[in-house]
């Protein structure tokens, strides 16, 4: 006869015993790490810890260095995966932006070189002290027979005939021609242009004339002077027009034939009109920028020992010398007499 009433005995189950198993060994790994952390952090790299730490590293770096090699491929191609299945739209969102930008470059590239350019002509102004005004280049020459350009200044702007023209670089030349808003400006590689000039070195006085490729031609230089390539020639400031000093150009050739009482010299220029868009029109001259007595004085003296050694005769009066070169200097029209 079965026993009713009875109790099963109680006791831990067998899942209880697991749970309660599981649950202590997690305990007892957060004990441990804490442990480890403490110690780790109090003994630093060069305790027991870090060397074990250290050594592990050691171990296992040729198996993370494998397994990251071998990755690499699927990497790039769940790079490629992803590019291939972007959307169109962000695809053209993405070219806009690089034309913005790209555009946006060249914006700031071309007011970097216009400020740049602006600065070079501020320089020239306040090293020089000249009386000035800045003009832009708007054309070149319409024919084959002339070297000219034309700058967006006229007579309403003050500008009028023979002014001088200079770039940052060098002289340009001079305004022949001029109209209310625009001016023509016949540059100094022109072959009807002739600018007074000397080399800064040894102080000799000659014209500088135009040719009729873009190279000049540096006259009136006796054979026994001193002229080396590489030499720099600046304007002389005789005939009042061109500023006494600004740089023209750069001796690039020297002979001297035999018998021939003056050297044939040839000039590089330094200011090339298709290179420039800013110059400035100089409108009057200091006193301390026209050819002082002294200069007036060497080139009549040089001229005189010119023309006895070409065999010609001697004006001793040097009034001739000194009308010749004030007339000389210009380009050919009225030469404009600064202040």
């Amino acid at each position: 006869m079965p026993l009713t009433g009875t109790r099963r005995p109680s006791g831990p189950t067998l899942g209880n015993a697991r749970q309660g198993g599981g649950g202590g060994a997690l305990v007892a790994c957060v004990i441990v790490s804490i442990a480890l952390f403490t110690a780790s952090c109090r003994m630093g790299d060069e305790g027991p810890l870090g060397l074990v730490r250290g050594a592990f590293q050691t171990v296992t770096s040729p198996v993370r260095y494998l397994g990251s090699t071998l990755s690499m491929p699927f990497q790039g191609l769940g790079n490629v995966f992803t590019n291939l299945t972007a959307d169109q739209q962000t695809l053209s969102e993405l070219r806009e932006e690089n034309e913005r930008l790209r555009a946006r470059n060249v914006e700031l590239e071309e007011a970097a070189m216009s400020v740049e350019r602006l600065q070079g002509l501020l320089d020239l102004q306040d090293v020089n002290n000249l009386q000035s005004t800045a003009a832009h280049i708007i054309s070149g020459s319409t024919d084959s027979w002339s070297s000219t350009v034309t700058i967006d200044k006229g007579s309403l702007t003050g500008v009028s005939v023979g002014m001088p023209v200079t770039s940052s670089s060098g002289v340009i030349g001079q305004i022949v021609e001029c109209g209310p808003t625009t001016s023509t400006v016949r540059l100094i590689t022109d072959e009807n242009s002739s600018v007074s000039a000397m080399l800064q070195s040894s102080r000799l006085q000659g014209m500088l004339e135009g040719t009729v490729g873009d190279q000049l031609r540096l006259s009136l230089i006796p054979s026994d002077g001193s002229v080396s390539i590489g030499d720099v020639v600046v304007t002389s400031g005789l005939g009042g027009v061109f500023p006494k000093g600004l740089p023209l150009g750069e001796v690039t050739s020297v002979e001297n034939a035999p018998g021939a009482a003056y050297l044939t010299i040839v000039v590089e220029p330094y200011a090339h009109a298709e290179n420039n868009e800013e110059v400035l029109v100089i409108t009057s001259l200091t006193e301390e920028q026209q050819a002082t007595e002294e200069d007036i004085a060497a080139a009549d003296a040089q001229d005189t020992k010119g023309a006895a050694a070409a065999g010609e005769p001697d004006d001793s009066s040097g009034e001739g010398d000194e009308e010749g070169a004030a007339g000389a200097d210009g380009t050919g029209d009225d030469a404009y007499q600064g202040v």
